[in-house]
């Protein structure tokens, strides 16, 4: 019986090996054999998870015309896989992904490292900070003084607490939004109520228009909900969207759903403005697209000189296309999964209609606590803390950054929490790759994109400071210089950072 689960076609995978551009060697740099080239450029796609585990590759031949190689490279690429555990192969069933013995599982989004490994590995992975204290002990506190009520109760509510629903409420009407508490839906993070959205709008098979490059973990939720991902460039720099791009691909894709961040983009940084929200809700509207806004980091500015553009929903009174999903993860802690959806009442009917066959709700205790929040003004004391924090990661990441890997650029964005850096003409998966076994782990840019995109980039976020903040950059740039002589950097061991 064949072991493997899903198969990869021979156009699909020369697609990806083809994105993986490595800088063009210098002089007396020896490029590898053809073969080595090919196996590596597996592994790599295995590695990453963007070709998963169990997945059968195509035919030697398939493969061969489809990269314009020959046969013989192929099949010795294959067999240089088998010989590390990369491939499985049985007679009749054809050959398999795999991973060694030993080796851990490739993860397919951006998950937290473990935190046994956090005295050896610096983790640019997940852009998330501590929780800002003394903010969440008053929280907890107080949501268990309000929490007696509630445990008299069965304890679900899908649609969220009332009492959350009707602050997240006075918070939109507060910002020129009017909104009823029937407009809104307590989740469990944004991450679920963006799944609800797309169970609710887009079913498999489904065109779903996203930005290039985009939120990892959303882009694989979609991926993984069988949706069909039409990617729509942005604009060049920090400046947002590339509007005609979008107005074409929603004439000619019609997708049933667009996902965008407008505020402090994930991973670019970008603020879209105003007069771009404004037209792309026009050109939603028209296409019968529903655009779903993602404001987890809208309260993430950083400099004192930003003026935020009014919400993407403030240019859709009625509610019929745009749906808002927001946050306390980013702006607040990551462990506090509350999240929150904005919409028109029968879209909120309908999204809680579905959760009795999903989580049936969020938890209670934790609903009370981020309505503590809010309604005691901790909140905005909380968020400034976290803005002064990640503001100082910033500056100090970006003066690394710029001593030791010259070469790499970025524009500085003026809020929320990651830097999109091209690499000097590097890989940025053989950069990720690398950069584990020197102590630094960082997300490559495809991990970002749609089949093989930004393979030169890399995602930095702003979650290490200081005297951390240098040492990750010296361990990049330690990486850089393996990557760039053609090296595995697998001599080299972690080192143990001390503060």
């Amino acid at each position: 019986m064949a072991q493997w689960t899903s198969a990869m076609g021979a156009a699909q995978l020369a697609r990806l090996l083809n994105s993986q551009q490595d800088r063009p060697a210098g002089p007396g740099t020896r490029r590898p054999p053809a073969y080595r080239a090919l196996a590596d450029g597996i592994r790599l796609l295995v590695l990453e998870g963007r070709v998963p585990v169990a997945a059968r590759l195509p035919a030697e031949r398939e493969l061969a015309l489809s990269l314009s190689v020959s046969r013989t490279t192929v099949a010795a690429a294959y067999e240089a896989l088998r010989a590390e555990g990369f491939l499985e192969s049985r007679r009749g069933a054809g050959s398999w992904t795999a991973v060694p013995a030993g080796n851990p599982l490739p993860a397919r989004g951006l998950e937290p490292l473990p935190p046994e490994a956090l005295g050896s590995m610096i983790d640019l992975g997940c852009a998330a900070l501590p929780a800002p204290e003394p903010w969440l002990t008053r929280a907890v506190q107080g949501a268990l003084e309000e929490l007696p009520p509630y445990a008299h109760t069965h304890g679900d509510y899908p649609a969220g607490l009332p009492a959350l629903r009707a602050m997240i409420a006075e918070r939109y009407t507060a910002r020129g939004i009017p909104t009823m508490p029937e407009q809104i839906m307590v989740t469990t993070g944004a991450m679920g109520a963006i799944d609800a959205i797309c169970h609710l709008f887009g079913g498999r098979g489904e065109r779903i228009a996203v930005e290039s490059p985009s939120y990892a973990n959303i882009l694989q939720l979609m991926r993984e909900a069988g949706a069909r991902l039409v990617p729509v460039a942005m604009a060049e720099g920090l400046t947002g969207w590339d509007i005609d791009r979008w107005r074409q691909v929603l004439r000619d894709a019609a997708p049933r759903i667009a996902y965008v961040v407008a505020d402090f983009h994930n991973p670019t940084g970008a603020l879209a403005g105003e007069d771009q929200r404004r037209q792309l809700v026009e050109a939603a509207r028209s296409a019968g697209t529903v655009l779903v806004a993602d404001e987890t980091m809208t309260e993430l500015w950083l400099d004192e000189d930003v003026s935020m553009p009014r919400p993407v929903c403030a240019f859709d009174p009625a509610g019929s296309t745009v749906v808002t999903v927001g946050s306390a993860s980013k702006a607040f802690w990551a462990g506090m999964r509350i999240g929150w959806v904005r919409g028109a009442p029968d879209v909120i009917r309908s999204l809680v209609a579905a959760r009795a066959y999903a989580d049936l709700g969020t938890p209670v205790l934790e609903q009370l606590a981020v309505n503590w929040l809010f309604s005691t003004g901790g909140w905005e004391q909380a968020v400034e803390l976290r803005r002064v924090q990640a503001r100082e990661n910033r500056d100090a990441l970006v003066t690394a950054m710029r001593k030791e890997l010259p070469s790499w650029e970025f524009e500085v964005p003026q809020g929320g929490l990651t830097l999109w850096v091209r690499a000097g003409g590097l890989s940025g998966s053989r950069l990720a790759e690398v950069g584990e076994r020197v102590g630094v782990r960082v997300p490559s840019g495809p991990r970002f994109g749609v089949d093989g995109a930004f393979e030169g980039y890399v995602r930095l976020p702003f979650t290490v400071g200081g005297a951390l903040a240098e040492e990750a950059a010296t361990r990049l740039a330690a990486a850089a210089r393996v990557v760039e002589s053609g090296g595995s950097g697998s001599g080299e061991a972690p080192r143990t950072f001390v503060a």
